[in-house]
């Protein structure tokens, strides 16, 4: 086989095989809606059906495996199991940190620094092992595996970062949405017209967009009392989840989300 044709093979394999979306506009807002719903659907398992933080945790860990199973047994980006799956990562980052400070005591500041070391890690191995961080690059079971491990940290992390500020540090919810609003626009110019290595500047907005989200989530759930809007957490996860669920349909009949990864 010539090299011609090897290389051709390896685009194809690498086309059939990438099992993550392009970054579009589509995939900043449903990962942003994804995040929210993360906060808020944990909270109405949690309290207002009664489950239980722990109840609550067993339960959507369980979800989330078998959402795993599924997307790591396709062979390409499937926009309804892909987002599926980001949706129950979200909800189950927010557990665990919900766990931590909850159930163990541990202060968002230690927990805000232990998932930025474990985010860190997570990326220097992922980097040593395949030489890359790029979600253009998602066509092999370890890559996929080093993904999501870090797309788990992202969203813990973002959890203990948003209610850090927004609660602990009493900036309240919308002037912490619009402060990590603020910080992923300097990212963007950082990268346009900076020179920003663009990995890293996706990885940074990734992190940031779990703290707007969240920070979101509980400006429009959280009582009036409390600096809300009193939507609820499930008349706010409703309406983002139907936002969402439109959106994958959209992607899936559009296809503008399908990646083309160069040879």
């Amino acid at each position: 086989m010539s090299t011609t044709t090897q290389q051709g093979t390896l685009g194809r394999r690498r086309q059939l095989l990438n099992k993550v979306p392009e970054v579009t506009i589509y995939f900043w807002i449903i990962k942003i809606l994804c995040t929210t719903v993360g906060e808020t659907f944990a909270d109405y398992l949690n309290d207002n059906l009664g489950f239980g933080l722990t109840n609550t945790t067993y339960v959507m860990s369980g979800v989330l495996v078998i959402g795993l199973f599924f997307q790591f047994r396709l062979r390409k980006y499937v926009p309804g199991v892909y987002w599926l799956a980001v949706v129950l990562i979200s909800v189950v980052g927010t557990l665990i940190t919900d766990n931590l400070t909850d159930h163990f005591g541990v202060s968002l500041w230690v927990t805000s620094i232990l998932f930025a070391i474990a985010l860190v890690i997570t990326f220097a191995v992922w980097y040593s092992n395949e030489r890359t961080l790029s979600i253009h690059s998602i066509y092999t079971t370890r890559r996929e595996a080093f993904y999501w491990l870090a797309i788990l940290f992202t969203f813990a992390l973002g959890t203990a970062a948003g209610d850090l500020v927004a609660e602990q540090l009493n900036l309240g919810y919308w002037k912490s949405a619009l402060m990590f609003a603020a910080v992923i626009a300097l990212v963007v110019v950082a990268w346009k017209y900076a020179r920003l290595n663009a990995v890293l500047a996706f990885w940074l907005a990734y992190i940031l967009t779990r703290p707007l989200g969240a920070s979101i989530g509980d400006f429009l759930s959280q009582p009036t009392a409390d600096g809300g809007r009193g939507l609820g957490t499930a008349g706010t996860s409703a309406i983002f989840l139907v936002t969402i669920l439109a959106l994958v349909i959209y992607l899936v009949r559009s296809k503008k989300d399908q990646l083309v990864v160069p040879v």
